[in-house]
């Protein structure tokens, strides 16, 4: 497990997280000032400079509940609200998306790549408000600090971290299903033609060479697939052409989003009697929680009359079929973390387990 997953997971998620919301808040016709500043109040929390400084020290990934929580209060972080089921669907989009990503990655660094793309995307939106983009800017810098200088194998660690976490999630979303990228049990189809990583030959060849080092052999094969050489590599810099489109939004053309639950009630039994086990990181994972909510300087709405509520659902019953029906499996149980500057206050609202 790679201790330098974390800001790589996190950046990632929030991105999806900013795309999803963008698409949202324009589909159901908010005002654009509320709306700019829904993205504006989110983007500040997530690259406030204390919480950026508990995120990028070197730490085991927790569990996907404590990663739900960060992003239930990152969610909140200006007047926007959204119910259970929204904040549901919100994180399975995020996650199911990037984690299609990793799997697409032809290299494991292309994860920077992906990345970059989505912190490309996130200066785009606050492009017109100087200070915000200046905490955009640095977190890049911070970023090609800690990981341009990586080895092959260090970032193979990485994305082998990052698959460990996805790996029991396999929730269906319409878009990958429409597209034939998703099979109906949740599970991705990945490709077996396109541009080959960087750097490698297009398979088909096989050399044989003598002891002195010197080719003896030509032999060919049918690889199977209709495979591309890539003439360049994505640029690893503040700025440039990334090359790798994964990362970028999908959701700039208006489609549907659904989510489906995949799984059968035998699962989810399996599940639910593995969830019941005592986690032993659990006092580790509030830690680390309450240091990271310590760092986010969520801003509170003045009135109640100034917030309004987001759906990620066609209609409100839809909404609440969600909530009633959804799986234990997929379900979350957050832990409300009160954050101030002179202490935390964590109110558990769940038993602790794995």
């Amino acid at each position: 497990m790679s201790s330098r997953t974390l800001p790589l997971l996190f950046i990632n998620l929030g991105g999806e997280m900013l795309y999803i919301l963008d698409q949202r808040l324009s589909a159901q016709n908010i005002p654009a000032d509320k709306a700019k500043k829904v993205m504006n109040d989110i983007i500040t929390t997530m690259f406030n400079k204390k919480f950026l400084e508990e995120l990028f020290k070197p730490q085991e990934l927790y569990s996907k509940k404590t990663l739900r929580t960060v992003f239930d209060r990152l969610a909140h972080a200006s007047i926007m609200r959204l119910n259970q089921a929204s904040m549901d669907k919100l994180y399975d989009l995020m996650t199911m998306a990037f984690k299609y990503q990793v799997l697409l990655c032809p290299r494991a660094k292309d994860i920077l790549l992906v990345s970059f793309n989505h912190m490309d995307a996130i200066k785009d939106f606050v492009k017109d408000t100087p200070s915000i983009l200046s905490q955009v800017d640095e977190t890049y810098r911070q970023l090609i600090e800690m990981y341009t200088p990586l080895s092959s194998g260090e970032f193979q660690l990485i994305r082998q971290t990052l698959l460990i976490f996805f790996q029991d999630m396999h929730i269906r979303v319409s878009i990958f299903l429409k597209d034939k990228v998703q099979n109906s049990n949740g599970r991705f189809v990945l490709p077996i033609s396109g541009p080959v990583p960087h750097g490698t030959h297009i398979p088909g060849l096989i050399r044989m060479f003598s002891c002195n080092g010197e080719e003896v052999k030509r032999l060919q094969f049918r690889n199977g697939g209709n495979y591309t050489g890539v003439l360049r590599e994505g640029s690893f810099e503040m700025f440039g052409e990334r090359v790798i489109k994964l990362g970028t939004n999908m959701y700039s053309v208006s489609r549907p989003v659904e989510t489906h639950m995949s799984g059968t009630s035998k699962n989810s039994a399996q599940q639910k009697s593995i969830n019941t086990a005592p986690n032993p990181l659990a006092k580790e994972e509030l830690n680390m929680l309450a240091r990271l909510m310590g760092g986010m300087e969520v801003q509170k709405p003045g009135n109640a009359d100034s917030g309004f509520r987001v759906n990620l659902f066609a209609t409100d019953e839809e909404e609440e079929e969600a909530l009633i029906s959804r799986p234990d499996e997929f379900s979350y149980d957050v832990i409300k973390i009160q954050a101030t500057k002179v202490k935390l206050i964590l109110t558990y609202i769940f038993s602790v387990r794995g």
